[in-house]
């Protein structure tokens, strides 16, 4: 008997979540097993509010779908929702489980982050112990920080990725235009991984000329010693480029951005909202050095840069959610849909699934081995991994020389 296939989307925005979503609604159309595609507005908060959309019906062409593909953010709308303990209370997971049957969805596909892979975890081992067989939850991955465990690397990053190392490239022509010491400081987003910020030496490769400073979170940081490894590179050059983590902290675990004012506080998932780690290194190099300096904090702008769209990261977002759709309907519940790097010359990937068990709320760190001895850079060995993610150029659809989104909710 044919069933209805529920997806949502959960967590931070990106440039490739779509691409997720596009993978799962054309995938679904495939199986006799699923009857309708139906969304859920502001993710699992939507599902528990009954916020549902047709998909079959409102992305019903190759032409809408392929607009989905590139439209960045999350389509669907997202959430912060922390579902209840469940050896306290699952009220809410019963209450999931009648929406679900009501509406007669066998399937559903959550696309997040750690903490949406968290809420996979809860509602499908909820079934599992509730004996409730006719219901397949299926995690699709998605985050910028790609920090998931059980994947090679995340939905989003990559497009996240070849926007950072084009800003420094451009950035680096900007600067290059006076004959002045000139430092920069670009702040990138990272609560506890730094890959994001391992991306701008990205742009390193092909302008070797001017030198890059890079500081990943996964080493503790020193601003006095920054300030002697920005001195030595100004010894030799007339311009340098630094790229940061929003979250460096000190030898005490102490973010760099709270020895001025302290974090804009706790998310719903008790997470610390950072930022101003780039102002607060601007301001130490003048009072220091004294040189020309600016600070910029890429903040929502590393997110969903549509113009810039990394073809493999969307090509591979695409196919993790109809990956999903399979798993889902191969009966394969408590799975997220991941990818497994085969090789990298010539670079495939294969898609499989991993026990969600084995990914919610764990975190995947820059490996301390592809960070250079003086903790200001990347190894040849992090370029390597991150170069493949950001072949292949792909942008949004353009009407009257602006960008043209597919809105659905």
């Amino acid at each position: 008997m044919k069933k209805n296939l529920l997806v949502a989307q959960s967590g931070g925005p990106t440039a490739a979540i779509n691409a997720t979503l596009a993978g799962v609604i054309g995938e679904a159309k495939a199986h006799e097993e699923i009857d309708r595609v139906i969304g859920a507005c502001y993710g699992i908060q939507g599902v528990l509010e009954e916020k549902f959309i047709d998909l079959t019906e409102l992305v019903d062409t190759e032409e809408k779908l392929e607009k989905l593909r590139v439209t960045p953010a999350a389509a669907l709308g997202s959430c912060r929702f922390k579902l209840k303990d469940i050896s306290e209370d699952d009220s809410q997971y019963r209450q999931i489980v009648e929406i679900l049957h009501k509406h007669d969805i066998g399937y559903f596909i959550y696309i997040g982050g750690n903490d949406s892979m968290d809420t996979v975890a809860k509602l499908s081992k909820y079934c599992k112990d509730k004996g409730i067989d006719d219901i397949q939850v299926v995690g699709g991955p998605k985050t910028i920080d790609n920090d998931l465990m059980g994947i090679d690397h995340c939905p989003g990053f990559g497009s996240a990725a070849k926007y950072i190392a084009a800003v420094f490239a451009e950035l680096e022509q900007e600067m290059c235009v006076y004959d002045t010491k000139s430092v920069i400081v670009v702040e990138m987003m990272g609560r506890h991984a730094g890959w994001l910020t391992a991306a701008a030496a990205l742009a390193d490769i092909p302008n070797a000329d001017v030198p890059y400073l890079i500081y990943l979170e996964e080493r503790p940081f020193s601003i006095e010693r920054f300030i002697e490894d920005l001195k030595t590179k100004l010894d030799g050059s007339d311009v340098v480029m630094i790229a940061v983590s929003e979250g460096v902290h000190d030898e005490e675990g102490r973010f760099i951005c709270e020895s001025v004012s302290s974090a804009k506080g706790l998310d719903v998932f008790g997470h610390a909202q950072l930022s101003g780690t780039g102002k607060i290194l601007e301001n130490a190099i003048r009072d220091q050095i004294g040189c020309k300096v600016r600070s910029i904090e890429l903040n929502l702008l590393q997110r969903c840069a549509s113009h810039i769209l990394s073809a493999t990261d969307i090509e591979e977002s695409g196919e993790l959610g109809a990956n999903a759709v399979r798993l889902a309907v191969a009966k394969q519940t408590g799975l997220m849909s991941s990818l497994r790097r085969v090789s990298n010359t010539p670079y495939r990937v294969a898609y499989e699934g991993v026990d969600i068990q084995q990914v919610a709320n764990a975190e995947k760190k820059v490996p301390q081995e592809w960070i250079n001895e003086d903790g200001n850079g990347v190894t040849q060995e992090c370029i390597d991994y991150l170069l493949p993610l950001i072949q292949g150029e792909m942008s949004c659809h353009f009407r009257n020389g602006v960008p043209d989104y597919l809105i659905l909710k």
